[in-house]
């Protein structure tokens, strides 16, 4: 019951890095000649793609739902688009939180469905044309940075202070996507979530190479429901030391913790392992809304433990709280500019 990335991706370079690293050198090869070679389909709507550098959680989706949160605070209906991860619809489909489980279109997308209007599909364009129909002023791609298909007017990166970008090699030696010369080229800004002396040669970096630099924090907005609680938390997220940290910081004093993959849906057994063992050492048992909503519209112990365990509900909270109506605005006048420059590209 460990997270999905290897934790000598997350450290200084090891043997296990070196020894793949001819690995790390093909992919990579492959990987930036695929972002240099991809046709982006021109859409008729403004696209934010909110994606990352690394393969892991930076915390890309709570970011759009801040985007998505100013698009409908200007007066805009703001549609998001995801691949739909972890789900099993194979076609483009409308989000139904209501309807639809985490089986279904997976558990990110239930989340943004709660936000507004939300469109997985495996074929960007297609959800994209889609979103469109529905009447979206503009889109928000949750990931999809490194594998767009559709033109992007802002490309927002997402990484984390405190883990960075993990030893710096590629896939699989690393958790780098593609070769960051390759990557930066597609860049209009850069979100640092967390303080951590890694990023600070980087954002520096990036700010030389005239791109945007923003900060924001993960903000905790029930932090006084667990304040002095002994409590059981469990976590199929990709890092969830950093789930366990921000429990810790509300005043919780975690007694048991339990790791999953990422996007894990657990078994009857699993679950019947935590609803026992907070009963036996009586704690309260704490989870992600990420994995909260993997156990909805289901029966029986799935039905039991989401009735007892407690989410730790955050939100990602920019330093500078206009930075959301920029980016957003941004992306507008971009798209502005796309659509004047398609005459001269036929």
């Amino acid at each position: 019951m460990v997270s999905e990335t290897p934790p000598f991706w997350w450290q200084k370079s090891s043997w296990q890095a070196w020894l793949l690293s001819p690995f790390s050198y093909a992919y990579g090869y492959f990987a930036g000649r695929a972002m240099a070679r991809a046709k982006r389909v021109d859409v008729d709507l403004p696209v934010i793609c909110v994606g990352n550098f690394t393969a892991g959680g930076a915390g890309k989706t709570p970011t759009v739902i801040a985007l998505a949160r100013a698009a409908k605070a200007a007066g805009l209906k703001p549609g998001m688009l995801s691949r739909g991860y972890g789900g099993s619809l194979s076609g483009t489909t409308i989000v139904d939180p209501h309807h639809h489980r985490a089986k279904d279109v997976g558990d990110e997308p239930l989340l943004l469905a709660r936000e507004g209007l939300t469109v997985i599909s495996r074929n960007r364009v297609d959800g994209a044309e889609r979103l469109k129909r529905e009447g979206a002023d503009i889109i928000i791609m949750d990931d999809g940075f490194q594998s767009a298909r559709i033109a992007i007017d802002y490309a927002l990166i997402v990484v984390d202070g405190k883990r960075g970008l993990g030893n710096g090699f590629m896939l699989p030696a690393g958790p780098v996507r593609a070769p960051l010369k390759r990557q930066i080229l597609y860049v209009s800004g850069l979100l640092t979530v967390g303080e951590g002396e890694i990023t600070d040669t980087f954002i520096r970096k990036m700010a030389r190479a005239g791109r945007a630099t923003y900060l924001a924090n993960v903000k905790t907005c029930n932090a006084e429901t667990f304040k002095g609680k002994k409590v059981l938390a469990f976590a199929g997220i990709a890092d969830p030391e950093k789930f366990y940290r921000t429990l810790e910081e509300t005043g919780a004093e975690i007694v048991i913790r339990r790791s999953f993959g990422d996007h894990h849906h657990l078994a009857h057994d699993e679950m019947r392992a935590l609803l026992d063992d907070a009963e036996r050492a009586n704690l309260q048992l704490v989870t992600t809304a990420k994995d909260h909503v993997r156990l909805l519209g289901h029966h029986g112990t799935a039905e039991d433990l989401a009735k007892s365990a407690q989410v730790l509900e955050i939100e990602m909270a920019f330093d500078d709280p206009a930075a959301p109506l920029w980016i957003i605005n941004q992306a507008i006048a971009a798209f502005r500019k796309r659509k004047i420059a398609r005459p001269a590209a036929k």
